[in-house]
């Protein structure tokens, strides 16, 4: 085998296997997902559970690599085969956990299911390096690592653009199974390629030739310049989600971008690198000087300012550590440092921001790390070109900062002015200043907080101080008041969950998504006349609990809300629909799927599904099995309700999908209320086995008909294949609305 075959075979090993890497996991998640349910703790649980599987098979790449070749060769490759036994992919029989063991129970279930392939595919990208340097004159192997992580791209974009939409899961299951068995008979090829490779002194590397001394500063530097890339990638996409741009598969773009930076920073030819890496520090101050604006306005310049600034950042500080890679011998070494820093950037976003932020202070944190640092190259070394002493140099940066905090000062007076023109020009003003000063690091960090703090931040700021907002795994929620319009709003991010009327005398009207006239608003109002007396109406996802207002004496509601931290905001009175309109009522938390498994049949006449106006859409609680299992809940004359009104998704095919799959009638309420008594447009769903109750429904609602949805083309979703690529309104997200 010529050289260039053998580059050829080791760059195609390498593909494979981080394709398949990063097409396992959301295979796996979608597998778990009507099991556990869609709570953000369990896909923390699953984060850790790849990211500890991705150190574990570095961290054995480098306990393999003290081997000879043709040791490590038969090991892995055994290890592989033997892995494959555990294929196809599919979830491991645990009995149930016991109460409080769930947070063992669900990554000891992940563990098994995907734990042995996962951990030795993980291994490959090392791995692979390290038998292609075995051969002496193969070169440098840290190049194969930009196609790694190219692999990792395509298998990333892969899921959701090819696999989940045409593929069932048993069908992604095989293909995968599949390719585990080519990526087996590569290795096996590598293996063979490298078995008569003159022998490296079997230990030569670590043992004969003196190692290449690494002291604790490089090795903690290489964990900063891993570990913050990587925080920065999780704490963009909630930034984005949370307060600039909330859109479906958003999270695609940051972690996308984050793993096809390493193409150039970890490529043989620098050029491209450092032509992205040069602009590094201006992109920060343009861009990062918006990372503490929390207010949400859907603009998509201010999400596409975010995401070319990750992946410029990652760009410039994953080559500064490619610059600092060592030599060949240590090649495992410094991978299993830079996974660990990896893991460490996402364990401080995913799991200990959420617990000690009430908001993602730990985004602009993270720009202020990566501004900290930089590879030492500014755009402008305009101060070599003087003879100036130290203390000159140092007085005309304190001059630079002064003027850039005098800058801000007149920037926040233009900020709640609205000033847009002059905030920009400010901006553009104090990055000036912060490009100049950039030789002195400490200088350009502080005028980068500056911006972040003039530029929205101490509105944010402020909020935050005020005790207005709040956080938990499900997101940050944020009341505010407005006192000419006399209202108390509820906000999940950027989408509103509910507002409520601060003078007594208008307290209890139905607000937003749910007023007299909407589809809800409807159905809950006369289901006295439907259903008779006592009828028990169950509503999934609480929000302010507007709904608790249609209540009537005889009736019986229960909520289902997945976060308790929504239901503190009822407890506490900071609205109180629920403690004047069903202070009785039945609160059960946890994902809605489940605790509705657990009801007893046919105890509910209405059903109201109120989970999707958000832009994360939860799947498992629209497929074929969680509608039956609703309709187990549900009386056989009772009524679903979904309220689907959503920027972003068109749901009503899912839903008449689903309908058609079950012979149920199914109607559509699309309700333009006007604004006097805070009434919102909504789309909500009507459907029922009944066709006697929907006719009840239809003649109580008058002047305000419901529309008979089309029988659809396409197929219903199910726990095994669902996608909401094909309902994606597209239009609406390059929209500014």
């Amino acid at each position: 085998m010529t050289g260039s075959a053998r580059r050829t075979l080791f760059v195609a090993t390498i593909l494979v296997g981080s394709f398949l890497l990063f097409l396992v996991q959301p295979l796996v998640a979608r597998l778990a997902l009507p099991l556990l349910g869609g709570a953000p703790n369990v896909w923390n649980s699953a984060m850790l559970v790849y990211q500890a599987l991705l150190l574990g098979g570095y961290a054995y790449a480098h306990l393999l690599s003290r081997w000879p070749v043709r040791r490590q060769a038969v090991v892995h490759l055994s290890l592989m085969a033997l892995a494959s036994l555990t294929l196809p992919i599919s979830l491991a029989q645990l009995p149930p956990p016991q109460p409080g063991m769930e947070a063992l129970w669900v990554p000891a279930l992940l563990a098994l299911t995907i734990g042995p392939v996962f951990l030795l595919v993980s291994a490959q990208a090392p791995l692979m390096q390290r038998w292609f340097a075995a051969e002496q004159g193969a070169g440098d192997p840290y190049w194969l690592y930009a196609a790694s992580n190219l692999g990792s791209f395509a298998g990333l974009l892969s899921y959701p653009l090819l696999f989940e939409p045409f593929l069932s899961l048993r069908e992604q299951s095989g293909l995968w199974s599949a390719l585990y068995a080519l990526l087996l008979l590569l290795v096996g090829a590598a293996a063979a390629a490298r078995w008569q490779a003159r022998k490296v002194d079997e230990a030569a590397d670590d043992a004969v030739t003196p190692a290449q001394p690494i002291g604790t500063k490089r090795i903690f530097l290489w964990l900063a310049l891993a570990a913050v890339p990587s925080g920065l990638m999780l704490s963009t996409t909630t930034h984005l989600t949370t307060d600039i741009f909330a859109m479906p598969l958003l999270w695609v773009i940051p972690l996308g971008l984050y793993l096809l930076s390493y193409v150039p920073a970890f490529s043989e030819n620098r050029t491209v690198a450092r032509l992205i890496s040069r602009p590094a520090p201006l992109v920060l101050l343009l861009a990062g000087g918006m990372a503490m604006v929390s207010r949400g306005n859907s603009d998509l310049s201010g999400a596409a300012a975010a995401v070319v600034m990750l992946f410029v950042v990652a760009v410039a500080l994953h080559s500064r550590l490619y610059d600092l890679r060592p030599d060949a011998s240590r090649l495992t070494l410094f991978y299993l440092v830079m996974s660990a820093g990896g893991a460490l950037g996402g364990l401080f976003t995913a799991l200990i921001a959420p617990l000690v932020f009430d908001w993602v202070w730990e985004h602009p944190l993270l720009v202020l790390a990566a501004a900290a640092l930089l590879p030492d190259s500014p755009l402008l070394r305009w101060m070599g070109r003087f003879s100036l002493s130290q203390t000159q140099r140092l007085v005309i940066v304190g001059l630079l900062v002064l003027l850039a905090i005098l800058l801000g000062g007149e920037m926040i007076k233009r900020f709640y002015a609205e000033d847009s023109g002059m905030v920009l020009a400010l901006t553009l003003a104090i990055a000036i200043c912060g490009a100049l000063v950039f030789t002195r690091r400490w200088a350009f960090v502080l005028v980068l907080l500056l911006l972040m703090v003039s530029r929205g931040g101490l509105d944010t700021l402020r909020t935050s101080w005020d005790g207005a907002r709040s956080r938990s795994y499900f997101g940050v929620y944020t009341v505010r008041e407005f006192a000419d319009e006399q209202v108390r709003t509820l906000a999940h991010g950027t989408t509103l969950h509910g507002k409520q009327y601060v003078a007594p005398a208008r307290a209890l009207l139905p607000t937003t998504y749910y007023g007299p006239t909407s589809g809800v608003g409807l159905t809950l109002a006369g289901a006295k006349t439907i259903f008779g007396h006592g009828a028990h109406i169950g509503v999934v996802g609480l929000g302010t609990g507007t709904l608790a207002c249609y209540r009537r004496a005889d009736q019986q509601y229960d909520f289902f809300e997945i976060d308790p931290a929504v239901l503190a905001f009822s407890q506490q009175k900071t609205f109180t629909y629920i403690a004047s309109c069903a202070p009785d009522a039945t609160m059960h938390i946890g994902d809605a799927r489940l605790k509705l498994s657990e009801m007893p049949a046919g105890c509910f006449d209405v059903l109201v599904i109120d989970a999707f106006s958000s832009d994360a859409i939860p799947l498992h609680l629209l497929t074929r099995e969680a509608l039956d299992t609703y309709r187990r809940a549900l009386a056989p004359d009772g009524i679903m309700l979904f309220h689907i009104s959503n920027r972003y998704i068109d749901l009503r095919p899912v839903l008449a999908a689903a309908a058609r799959d079950r012979d149920w009638q199914i109607l559509l309420r699309d309700d333009r209320p006007d604004d006097r008594n805070g009434e919102t447009a909504s789309h909500w769903v009507a459907t029922s086995g009944d066709a006697d109750s929907l006719a009840r429904l239809q003649a109580l609602s008058g002047d305000y008909p419901w529309e008979v949805l089309p029988r659809p083309e396409g197929k219903a979703w199910t726990d095994d294949h669902a996608s909401i690529l094909p309902f994606i309104r597209w239009q609406n997200m390059l929209s500014n609305r």
